[in-house]
């Protein structure tokens, strides 16, 4: 296990240079940095060290937060050297992988694009691809920050998070993670391994959009997920919604989804049930945007997430 002193950033002689940053004069905090080469040794580090331990994943967010000194940790834990947690498989009708998977693999695997496009259009736009190379999937959900993007879409995917700890390994439904703005069900001295996704039902079809006040490189002001799964007489037989930044945590608008439910798939029924979204949402204002504009954004996007949803079925039954 690697562990040294650093003053102004991670390591200035190896690939963790681009964290070992100057920005007007100011210094990053002495902290200690440990690189353990297994789980079981991250585990026993932040159980040893407790609030004074901080995680590292990519650290796109939690050196800024250390710089600007929201964050004071004494102690920094990577997970770059722990096997497994970059692995990425899809067997038995379930999509797996680890929590250090970067939002660049899975913006360039071609199964997720075809099999759970949603997680795919969640991750084109996050950030630049210099984010994208080093920012984890891990990471952005532990980081419970109501601006996630990955949030709606593995919400809407009923994904199962498995984690461990000093009790061992435990799973955690999507719906169960987010406790509030940066708060997560993860006791001390846990960590998210894993992010188990199961198959989407035969035909189904998905959509994410970020709303945002430009396409790239901005944190979004609304994130919708949508899920369609039709019959063969273009009912709809399943429907999920996930949202984001439409209240404290991502959330599943499972009114909207019971009316969608059996009813002919038109833009009619989709407007309604954004209208009905809107009833299940508690956007607040905050300084990017009002929550009025929140509410206004849930009814126009829903339908037009149903829409591109709707698009990629035909396109699919085109080809077969």
């Amino acid at each position: 296990m690697k562990r040294r002193q650093l003053r102004c950033g991670l390591n200035r002689h190896k690939s963790a240079c681009y964290l070992c940053f100057k920005e007007g004069g100011t210094k990053l905090r002495r902290f200690t940095y440990h690189e353990p080469d297994s789980l079981t040794g991250a585990i026993a580090l932040l159980e040893e060290n407790g609030a004074k331990a901080k995680l590292l994943a990519g650290g796109t967010d939690l050196i800024i937060e250390i710089k600007q000194e929201a964050k004071t940790p004494d102690h920094l834990v990577s997970l770059r050297s722990v096997p497994g947690l970059q692995d990425m498989e899809y067997s038995n009708r379930e999509l797996s992988f680890g929590a250090m998977v970067t939002h660049r693999m899975i913006e360039k695997s071609e199964l997720i694009r075809e099999k759970f496009s949603l997680l795919s259009d969640a991750v084109d736009n996050l950030g630049s691809v210099q984010v994208r190379n080093v920012a984890t999937i891990g990471g952005n959900l532990c980081s419970a920050a109501p601006s996630a993007d990955t949030a709606a879409p593995v919400m809407a995917l009923q994904a199962t998070l498995v984690v461990k700890g000093p009790a061992g390994e435990r799973r955690i439904p999507i719906e169960d993670f987010f406790k509030g703005p940066g708060k997560t069900a993860l006791e001390p001295a846990e960590i998210l391994c894993c992010i188990s996704i199961p198959a989407l039902p035969e035909g189904a079809a998905s959509c994410y959009i970020k709303h945002a006040r430009r396409k790239a490189m901005d944190l979004p002001l609304l994130g919708i997920a949508v899920i369609i799964v039709p019959d063969d007489n273009i009912v709809c037989r399943e429907a999920r919604i996930a949202l984001t930044l439409a209240g404290p945590i991502p959330f599943r608008a499972t009114k909207a989804e019971a009316f969608v439910t059996g009813k002919p798939l038109s833009r009619q029924i989709w407007e309604q049930a954004g209208e009905i979204a809107v009833s299940e949402s508690n956007p607040r204002t905050s300084f990017r945007t009002t929550a009025e504009y929140r509410k206004k954004m849930i009814c126009a996007l829903i339908p037009r997430a149903a829409e591109v949803a709707l698009q990629r079925i035909n396109r699919a039954w085109m080809k077969g």
